[in-house]
């Protein structure tokens, strides 16, 4: 059962308005931070940075990269698995 009005904090409200509207820290990129000025496709240990566990691209917003790197790192992702350098999928069991 969620707490009612008055069984809430009196600054309560407040400071879970003020933590909404704070900006959030933000990201380092982690290419202009290595000066990595064009991703291979054949550089396997800079590509796994960007893919998850599942084998798939990380988003942008958890990587931290610019829209431009993203679509980089998309394509080259994209040819290393089609030149069997990364697989598709995650290995399980």
């Amino acid at each position: 059962m969620a707490p009612s009005a008055r069984d809430r904090k009196p600054g309560a409200r407040a400071t879970a308005k003020a933590a909404a509207l704070r900006k959030p820290k933000k990201k380092v990129n982690p290419l202009d931070k290595d000066g990595i000025a064009y991703i291979d496709y054949k550089d396997t240990a800079l590509l796994r940075k960007f893919i998850s566990d599942r084998g798939k691209i990380r988003a942008r917003r958890v990587t931290g990269v610019t829209s431009q790197q993203q679509r980089q790192i998309a394509r080259a992702v994209k040819n290393a698995r089609e030149m069997a350098l990364l697989p598709y999928t995650a290995t399980t069991r």
